[in-house]
């Protein structure tokens, strides 16, 4: 990929199991399990799932929020050579963290209620040795970027709304001018309607300062207005990899056309038919053989138990790990406008 500014290599994060007496490890689960793909400067990318597919494991994972079992996640930040962060030491990390930074969950208790908002939002500058003087002009800079009353900086968390809270941490995590950002869900704690604001503010700061950001959601209809590539993640792997248009047009793996089916629709006259997935999601501990999700799919066939499909390109900038990705023709949320469009153009 042009331009490439994170490159993921068979990245894992795998938790011990540990029993007996003597805590001996009897096995492993594979909560991130041999991910790679690569990102752009400048891309948004949607990272959807399941609740426990491992996407916010992935996310930390990869800058180094926590610590991967294997694999390499390469950042070519462009005023540097690139580092690998898997296995950058300490001293290499908090030099680098300026260059990334996460936007976590919850805003109200990712926020310290000790330190005022103008400490919190410095904080990352304190760490890298900026001078008192210039974390000042910075903080009040960023603050009136996301949209914070300057005069505000001396409260204390506790006297901001939820959406406000985020504008913080949004602050936070761009005070030092990173080149790759990982929201971890930064709307779904939030009303509805500040959601939306949240979401525009993200895509107007995306564009302005040009950044690179993974976007964990869980909410298929938000992914889609905000990222320009969609990875769906199944059991700590990534299962299906395309750009979003094209992956909500025409989805190539069952997981993902049933993940489609439960978006809500604009027209509520439009026949509609969510697909139940039946059974549990599988455990990372121990996953079934073959494809991870062939108890659930209801396409599936003897080979599906027997061998687990690669991830592969089935179409120009389309991956799929599906053994039938190209005979299904499967649903997407778009797939009937784009019909009657062509129809029309014809």
């Amino acid at each position: 990929m042009a331009d490439t500014i994170l490159s993921v290599r068979g990245l894992k994060k795998y938790y011990p199991i540990e029993s007996g007496p003597l805590r001996r490890v009897t096995g492993h689960v594979k909560a991130v399990d041999d991910v790679s793909f690569d990102l752009a400067r400048g891309e948004v990318l949607g990272l959807v799932g399941e609740s426990g597919c491992g996407k916010t494991t992935l996310g930390r994972s990869i800058i180094r929020a926590i610590d991967p079992s294997a694999g390499s996640a390469i950042l070519a930040p462009g005023d540097e050579a690139p580092v690998d962060l898997a296995q950058a030491g300490k001293r290499t990390l908090r030099r680098l963290r300026r260059h990334m930074n996460m936007v976590f969950q919850d805003p109200f208790s990712s926020l310290s209620p000790r330190m005022t908002v103008r400490d919190i939002i410095g904080e990352p500058l304190r760490a890298q040795r900026v001078r008192p003087v210039d974390i000042e002009k910075r903080v009040a800079e960023i603050a009136e970027l996301v949209g914070l009353n300057p005069s505000h900086l001396s409260r204390y968390p506790n006297a901001f709304s939820g959406g406000q809270r985020q504008r913080i941490c949004i602050a936070r995590a761009l005070v030092t001018n990173p080149v790759l950002v990982v929201a971890d869900e930064p709307v779904s704690a939030l009303d509805v309607s500040i959601q939306a604001q949240i979401l525009n503010l993200l895509q107007k700061l995306q564009r302005e300062l040009n950044l690179s950001i993974i976007f964990v959601a869980h909410d298929l209809s938000v992914v889609e207005h905000i990222a320009d590539r969609v990875a769906v993640m199944y059991v700590g792997k990534i299962i299906e990899l395309a750009d979003t248009r094209d992956l909500y047009r025409r989805p190539r793996h069952p997981y993902t056309e049933a993940l489609l089916s439960a978006v809500p629709k604009p027209d509520p006259d439009a026949e509609d038919e969510t697909i139940i997935l039946t059974g549990d999601i599988a455990s990372p501990a121990a996953p079934p053989s073959g494809c991870y999700f062939h108890p659930r799919c209801r396409y599936a066939q003897p080979i599906c138990s027997q061998a687990a499909p690669p991830l592969r390109e089935v179409a120009p900038r389309h991956w799929s790990a599906c053994h039938f990705a190209d005979d299904l023709a499967l649903r997407g949320v778009a797939a009937d406008d784009d019909d009657a469009n062509t129809g029309q153009d014809a």
